[in-house]
């Protein structure tokens, strides 16, 4: 019996198709299509289809150009070639450019046909379960990231899912893909501060005055965050992203490279944006005053995108405490992974274990609890439940 999954037959030929479906119709789920448009609508209206059985030579496109297409709209399908004068050059460009799973001469018996489609549907099924396994082991790997830089860096942790957040909309607005990568890269922007010593972080929040050595080193922090990243499979691009997050567009800042304009990756370009616009916000510098000052520093940011910025966002950027949410008064072992901290949660000292903005994880709530035990944090506390923007994006099938 054939895995299941639903089939795609295209060939201009309908005595074929004909046959097709007198053969294979108690064997298998699938549809036809008598030519390549065709077969593209259908993609987008009667799919998702696991297997694409394609013709080499038709009118309106060829097999290869149609599994170019055919990758956008269905990048999962497994693909096999239908041919009858597979020569080396169309076996050449079918793998290179159609990533064909099989070949089958035309006219093809049923003893070879139903074989093919059979491994061709359980390729489907067995590349369908090795992407799941990867995309969660992909968002557990973020979520821990995330988790860590919260313990290490409270305050970076809200700054990046505040930024994250703003990227989300930011992102969406300039058409940038994929989403899950931009998001990832705003959020873990300062995962390299989860090297610093916490007093470093500590004066760092406080706002005092560093010391050259302690500037150096936190511009070290997006390379230390790099190569952390680089070593996570998909991670690649992020990685990039969070190093340079900190160039300008004119090519001065850091790394110090000879890197500009748009070479620089598109996320990092971004970043370097809603980074120095959150900045101005909590300076109290908004709308057209914050867009003059940012336009008035030549040379730092990609023109285009700065106004992009501006229209999207015409007064802030995404706001994690909502006027229009209400806000609950809570106890420490009530409280919920994803709610907003509304205001400072505390010791009795007076220093901030979570700053008011941050979304509550599961490694704050562990942390709480544990200062809550010792009987060293105030209770209750202002949260908030979380809006719809604040669910992240998920990696890529």
């Amino acid at each position: 019996m054939a895995a299941p999954g639903k089939i795609l037959f295209v060939d201009d030929d309908p005595n074929l198709l004909a046959a097709f479906q007198r053969n294979l119709r108690k064997q298998f789920t699938f549809d036809t299509a008598t030519g390549a448009l065709e077969a593209l609508q259908m993609l987008k209206t009667q799919g998702p289809y696991a297997l694409l059985v394609v013709d080499m030579r038709m009118p309106e496109m060829n097999g290869v150009e149609f599994f170019e297409r055919a990758r956008v709209l269905a990048p999962d399908a497994v693909r096999i070639m239908l041919t009858g004068n597979a020569d080396q050059q169309t076996v050449v460009h079918a793998v290179n450019r159609g990533q064909v799973f099989r070949f089958l001469n035309k006219p093809c018996p049923p003893e070879v046909l139903v074989p093919t489609l059979e491994h061709g549907l359980k390729q489907f099924e067995l590349l369908r379960i090795e992407r799941e396994l990867l995309e969660g082991t992909l968002t557990g790997v973020i979520n821990v990231l995330s988790e860590v830089l919260g313990m290490a860096a409270p305050e970076a942790l809200g700054r990046g899912q505040r930024l994250r957040d703003s990227m989300r909309r930011f992102a969406a607005a300039v058409d940038a893909s994929p989403l899950w990568e931009f998001e990832v890269a705003a959020l873990l922007s300062s995962i390299g501060y989860a090297a610093f010593p916490s007093r470093l972080l500590l004066d760092l929040s406080a706002g005092q005055e560093l010391t050259l050595p302690e500037e150096k080193l936190l511009r070290s922090a997006p390379k230390i965050g790099h190569d952390l990243l680089n070593r996570i499979p998909r991670l690649e691009g992020v990685a990039r992203a969070v190093l340079y997050q900190h160039k300008n567009y004119d090519g001065t800042g850091f790394p110090l490279d000879d890197c500009h304009g748009d070479e620089i990756p598109l996320a990092s370009r971004m970043l370097r944006i809603l980074a120095d616009r959150l900045v101005l916000e909590n300076d109290g510098v908004v709308k057209a005053p914050a867009y003059e000052a940012m336009a008035a520093r030549p040379g730092r940011y990609d023109p285009a995108l700065l106004d992009a910025c501006f229209v999207c966002f015409d007064a802030y950027l995404m706001q994690p405490i909502a006027a229009d949410r209400p806000v609950k008064m809570l106890n420490i072992d009530q409280l919920i992974a994803g709610q907003v901290v509304v205001s400072d949660i505390t010791t009795h000292d007076g220093i901030a274990l979570i700053s008011a903005g941050n979304h509550l994880t599961e490694m704050m709530l562990a942390r709480l609890l544990n200062h809550r035990e010792l009987g060293e944090v105030n209770e209750p506390v202002c949260v908030q439940d979380p809006g719809p923007s604040s669910t992240a994006s998920a990696p890529p099938r």
